[in-house]
């Protein structure tokens, strides 16, 4: 790992360390201790939970970065939300992807009525342009808070139709089951939000692709990693 970067204040390791590891744990599915392995197998001695202390820092930097570059998204949205158990309790884990399958946003909630509905697509509209096309599951609670803060989107409610929201909390359920647990609904909003935009820019819908393609895409993914570290700030 050249060090090439200049140093980052406050820290004793090179932050291309720090990248490569806040990378490695929301790129792939690995724990902290995973991450700890293959840093010391690069003669990078440090302990996992140093490295779960990088995660918590920097992965809202990245996911910031990531979603102030992005392109426009499309003006089609798939919304949907899944039980999130943390601490005994049970929330619930909102999400919306465009047609193209890439994360927009995540919001976890207590509730899942019209109320938290609101929250959520108001929170949308607010980064976004207002959509065209609302994909929705049979939840009644997303009724008037469309009609209402999006009147002239066609809101489309059956469950065969949100596919593809529906594949896309498999990765969630893997991850929280390596994690073990989520320790609570701020730490769960924090680990989720930078997964989804990571895996937006890591993982572009290689079926589309060329090989050659891919791998142009690839390294775009990685340019752009590097200049976010270099925005990195103690």
């Amino acid at each position: 790992m050249p060090d090439t970067l200049p140093r980052l204040k406050g820290y004793r390791l090179p932050r291309e360390i720090v990248a490569y590891a806040v990378r490695a744990y929301h790129r792939f599915a690995l724990s902290t201790g995973d991450v700890e392995d293959l840093l010391a197998e690069r003669g990078v001695i440090i302990s996992r939970k140093t490295v779960g202390q990088w995660v918590n820092r920097f992965g809202s930097h990245f996911a910031a970065c990531i979603r102030r570059d992005r392109p426009t998204a499309s003006d089609k949205w798939h919304l949907d939300e899944v039980v999130v158990p943390i601490n005994g309790e049970k929330f619930w884990f909102w999400r919306a992807v465009d047609a193209n399958g890439d994360a927009l946003d995540i919001l976890v909630q207590k509730q899942r009525n019209a109320k938290a509905a609101k929250r959520f697509l108001k929170r949308l509209i607010g980064r976004f342009v207002t959509p065209r096309v609302v994909v929705t599951d049979k939840l009644r609670s997303y009724t008037r808070p469309i009609g209402h803060l999006a009147p002239d989107a066609d809101h489309r409610a059956h469950k065969g139709l949100n596919n593809r929201i529906e594949g896309s909390h498999r990765s969630t359920r893997k991850r929280e089951k390596i994690m073990g647990r989520l320790k609570s609904p701020g730490q769960a909003q924090r680990f989720l939000a930078a997964r989804d935009q990571v895996d937006t820019l890591f993982r572009p819908r290689r079926y589309r692709l060329s090989a050659l393609s891919w791998r142009h895409a690839r390294s775009d993914a990685f340019d752009l990693w590097a200049i976010y570290a270099l925005e990195m700030s103690a």
